[in-house]
C-alpha cells in the first residue's frame, strides 16, 4: 500500500510539474501565434486599403470641387470591387456624397479616419465597429487636396467578418495543435514515469526488505540503462551484505570458541594450582607456562579485535617516526626464536649486508605485523619445523619475506586469506582478522603485503616498504 501511495505521489508530482510547464508554454505560444496572425491579417488588409486609397486620391489631386464631384460620381459607378469593398467620397465636412453601396448622401459615419483626413490632411486607417450597423470593419480615409485646401476625401471600407472568422479558425487550429502537444507530452510522460517510478518503487521495496534482514535477495534486471545499473548495484550490495553477515556469524562463533578455550585453560589450571593439587615443582611450572601461553594468545586476540574495530571506525592511527626496519625485524625474530625452539620449530634469519636508510613509520605497528606473520607461520606451517625470514633491498624498497615449510595454502583459498573473518579450511586457532589488520598497517605505510605458495612447499609472505634515499 505504501509502495503504491509513494509511486502515485511521485507520478502525480511529475505529471503536474511537467504538464504545468508545457501548458504554460503552449498557452503562451498559442497566444503569441494568435496575436501574430491577427496582426498579419490586419496589417496586410490595412496596407492594401491604404495603397488603393492613395491610388484613388492621386487621380483627383488637381480637381476643383466641381470637377471632383463629377468625377466621383462616375468613379463610384465604374468601381469593380463592390462585392469586397465599399468606396465612399466625402465632402470637406466629412459627409458622404457618393457611395458604392448606395448609402444615403449627406450622412456621416463620424469615425476617426474621417477626422484625420479632413482635419489633419493625412491618410488615416481605422478599425472598429460601424456606428450604424455595429459590424466590425476596417476603413481608410485619404484627403483630396486642391491648392492646399481639402475639397473632399476618398474612403474605403471593408467588413472584417470573414477575416475574423479566418483568424478564429487559425486560433482554433493553434489550440488544437496545442492540445495535441499536451496529449503527446502527457502520454510520453506517463510512459516515462512508469518506466522510472515503478522500477524505483521495486528497488525501494527490495532495499526495505534488505534493511529488514532479508540479505541476499535479488531483483530482476529488465533494462540496460541507469535503472539497470542501480539494480545491479543493489543486487551486488545484497550479496555482499549476505556474505558479510555469514562471515560475521562465523567470526562470532569462532571468536567465542577461541576466547573460551584459553579462558577455560587458564581457569582450570588456576583452580588446580589454587586448590593445592599440584605437589611437584615441575607440574607447577608446566601449569604456569600454560597459563602464560594462553594469556598471551588471549591478549593477541583481543588486540587484533581492538585494531579491527579502530580500522572499521576510522580511529586507527599511526605514530610516525624514523625507523630502522632491519632492527625491528631482527627484534621480532629474536623474540620468537626461543619460543619456536621450545615448539620444535627452527627460525632462521638472513640479513642484508647493505645498510638501509631510516623509513618514516610506526615501529610498534611494524613489529606487530612481523610478530603476527611469524605467529601465523608457526600455527599454519609449523609442521614443517622450519621458518625462514629475510630482508633485502630491491628497486628502492625494503623487501621482507617470511616463509614456512608447512602444507601451504589451497589455491582456491589463496585470494581470500587476507579478507577479514576468513579462515578457510585451516584447523589452526585464530580470529580470522590478523592478516587483514596486517595488510591495513602495511598499506598505510605505502607498502604491499602478498601471500603465495613457495616452490618446494610452504607459504611465503612478502612485504614491500618504500625506502627514502
Amino acid at each position: 500500500m505504501k509502495k503504491r501511495a509513494r509511486a502515485r505521489g511521485i507520478r502525480q508530482r511529475w505529471m503536474v510539474n511537467s504538464l504545468a510547464v508545457v501548458l504554460f508554454v503552449v498557452l503562451l505560444g498559442v497566444s503569441a501565434f494568435s496575436l501574430a496572425m491577427s496582426s498579419f491579417y490586419y496589417s496586410t488588409m490595412s496596407s492594401d486599403l491604404e495603397a488603393r486609397a492613395t491610388m484613388a486620391t492621386r487621380s483627383f489631386r488637381n480637381f476643383t470641387e466641381t470637377e471632383y464631384n463629377n468625377r466621383a460620381a462616375s468613379y463610384v459607378a465604374e468601381f469593380e470591387d463592390k462585392g469586397k469593398l465599399e468606396i465612399q467620397f466625402l465632402n470637406p465636412f466629412g459627409r458622404i456624397q457618393y457611395s458604392s453601396y448606395g448609402l444615403t448622401a449627406g450622412s456621416t459615419p463620424g469615425t476617426a479616419d474621417i477626422a484625420g483626413a479632413i482635419e489633419n490632411k493625412v491618410l488615416t486607417p481605422w478599425t472598429g465597429n460601424d456606428p450604424n450597423t455595429g459590424e466590425h470593419i476596417m476603413c481608410v480615409a485619404s484627403p483630396i487636396i486642391y491648392d492646399g485646401t481639402v475639397v473632399g476625401a476618398v474612403r474605403l471600407v471593408t467588413s472584417l467578418r470573414l477575416v475574423d472568422r479566418q483568424i478564429a479558425l487559425v486560433v482554433l487550429l493553434a489550440f488544437g495543435v496545442g492540445i495535441l502537444i499536451i496529449a503527446i507530452v502527457y502520454f510520453s510522460n506517463l510512459y516515462f514515469v512508469r518506466s522510472i517510478v515503478e522500477p524505483v518503487a521495486g528497488i525501494t521495496d527490495i532495499a526495505q526488505r534488505i534493511a529488514g534482514g532479508s540479505y541476499g535477495i535479488q531483483m530482476e534486471k529488465k533494462s540496460d540503462d541507469e535503472i539497470g545499473d542501480l539494480i545491479d548495484a543493489i543486487n551486488d550490495m545484497s550479496m555482499k551484505i549476505n556474505q558479510a553477515e555469514k562471515l560475521k556469524s562465523e567470526f562470532i562463533s569462532s571468536v567465542s570458541h577461541e576466547l573460551r578455550t584459553p579462558l577455560t585453560a587458564i581457569n582450570g589450571w588456576a583452580e588446580t594450582m589454587a586448590g593445592g593439587e599440584l605437589r611437584e615443582a615441575e607440574d607447577m611450572k608446566k601449569g604456569l607456562s600454560i597459563i602464560v601461553s594462553e594469556a598471551r594468545r588471549l591478549t593477541n586476540m583481543v588486540e587484533e579485535l581492538l585494531d579491527f574495530t579502530r580500522i572499521e571506525d576510522g580511529r586507527f592511527t599511526l605514530s610516525i617516526e624514523p625507523v630502522d626496519i632491519k632492527a625491528e625485524l631482527e627484534d621480532a625474530v629474536y623474540t620468537y626464536r626461543e619460543f619456536f625452539r621450545r615448539e620444535g620449530i627452527t627460525l632462521t634469519h638472513t640479513d642484508c649486508e647493505e645498510e638501509f636508510p631510516p623509513i618514516e613509520a610506526d615501529p610498534q605497528r611494524l613489529r606487530q605485523v612481523f610478530c603476527n606473520i611469524l605467529d601465523n607461520a608457526a600455527k599454519h606451517g609449523g609442521s614443517g619445523e622450519r621458518i625462514e625470514s629475510a630482508i633485502r633491498r630491491e628497486d628502492g624498497e625494503a623487501v621482507i619475506t617470511i616463509r614456512d615449510y608447512g602444507p601451504g595454502i589451497p589455491e582456491d583459498e589463496l585470494p581470500h586469506v587476507k579478507y577479514k573473518f576468513y579462515k578457510g579450511s585451516s584447523k589452526a586457532r585464530g580470529s580470522g582478522i590478523g592478516l587483514a589488520v596486517c595488510e591495513e598497517i602495511i598499506t598505510r605505510h605505502g607498502g604491499t603485503l602478498t601471500l603465495s605458495n613457495a616452490e618446494g612447499g610452504g607459504c611465503r609472505v612478502t612485504i614491500r616498504l618504500p625506502l627514502e634515499d
